[in-house]
């Protein structure tokens, strides 16, 4: 019995040995998830109304939401909202993502006519990091300019076009 009970101590020290001695184990992170991005078709870059004067000049919006005219265009509040762009990113937690915006874009009107649109700065920079988990996602903002002529080059009516902005995952 005594031969017994000291393999079963000599055992036992060594098994605690062996759990004090042994290293944590950590398991390898997921592979990056590719992002996903929502365009909201309601929440488009929007410019509301505005009336133009003799020489023209330009209309920005603001990623916060706000909107300054230069040159001889004057505000309208007729009802007619404005608004930036604003886009859905799904991502992991930590991906770095960087925003390209395309290039000037041209738009038509609907009685003839077209106005210059530059695409501007976004609500999180041309670079962020996520920080929400999905199915979280980060609201990105996106602004711009529109510049007007004067009225014979840009008849009053409604402009449209397609922009591009581009979601690069790093």
């Amino acid at each position: 019995m005594r031969l017994f009970f000291t393999k079963y101590l000599l055992y036992t020290g060594l098994l605690l040995l062996l759990i004090q001695v042994a290293q944590p184990v950590h398991a390898q992170e997921p592979p990056p998830r590719p992002i996903s991005v929502y365009v909201n078709p309601a929440q488009g870059l929007i410019f509301g109304a505005f009336f133009q004067g003799v020489t023209g000049g330009t209309v920005t919006v603001f990623p916060d939401g706000s909107r300054t005219v230069t040159g001889s265009i004057v505000q309208a509040n007729l009802g007619l909202p404005f608004s930036p762009a604003i886009f859905e990113v799904e991502a992991n937690p930590g991906t770095l993502i960087s925003i390209m915006n395309g290039p000037d874009v041209t738009l038509t009107g609907s009685n003839g006519g077209t106005l210059s649109l530059h695409i501007g700065t976004a609500s999180t920079g041309s670079q962020f990091i996520t920080n929400t988990t999905p199915p979280a996602r980060t609201l990105v903002r996106i602004g711009g300019t529109l510049t007007v002529g004067p009225p014979l080059a840009n008849p009053a009516g409604s402009y449209s076009g397609i922009f591009s902005v581009t979601f690069i995952q790093e």
